[in-house]
């Protein structure tokens, strides 16, 4: 048998420009947070979710785990994540991604158990996806530990000590027709605009 896979969604963000916590936000009469997890629970062997505000997302009947670091911006949220699942491979994925793709954190954990890489990540023309990646938990929490211990904050401070698996956007496309498994909300405007696009998408 594989190892455990962990899924951890991030649900500890500040939502400054959402104005509530995002995660909690109706999205067609359900909290996003809710549609992540529901998208995501037949790939878990576990689930969790990294919270502050862990009464509120009780309703999901799911680990609700605190910021083990607090302040300390998204390598703390990471760390926080990968120290608190306990599969040997943990998707880290962000709870304001309505269209967030089992099938491509599937296809990520699939290279990770067949290559020699530490972590896959998707890279687009915006940017790597931290918060739709797979991690080796073994290999990559150490290092976080260390990034954090010297004063880093930015989720990607330590990549260049692992072996990183870039997703190509041809593999990205094949599991990600319609490119809105990135696409993340922060605004009221934004949400609305997304709930638009899932009603006109077959997924």
């Amino acid at each position: 048998m594989p190892p455990a896979f962990s899924v951890v969604i991030q649900a500890g963000g500040e939502s400054r420009r959402m104005g509530q916590d995002k995660g909690l936000m109706p999205f067609l009469g359900r909290p996003l947070v809710e549609r992540v997890a529901r998208r995501l629970q037949a790939l878990a062997d576990e689930m969790l979710i990294t919270t502050n505000n862990p009464e509120a997302y009780a309703f999901l009947g799911l680990p609700c785990i605190p910021d083990r670091l607090p302040g300390r911006g998204a390598l703390g949220g990471l760390y926080t994540a990968l120290s608190a699942a306990s599969g040997e491979t943990v998707a880290v994925v962000a709870c304001d991604m309505p269209f967030v793709s089992a099938g491509l954190l599937e296809y990520a954990r699939g290279l990770l158990l067949s290559t020699p890489a530490d972590l896959v990540i998707p890279r687009t023309e915006g940017g790597m996806e931290p918060f739709h990646a797979v991690y080796r938990r073994e290999v990559c929490l150490p290092l976080i530990e260390a990034a954090l211990q010297a004063g880093l904050r930015r989720a990607d401070a330590w990549f260049g000590q692992v072996r990183l698996r870039y997703l190509t956007a041809e593999e990205i496309a094949a599991h990600d027709p319609h490119g809105l498994a990135f696409l993340n909300v922060n605004t009221p405007e934004e949400l609305q605009q997304a709930e638009q696009t899932a009603l006109t998408i077959t997924e």
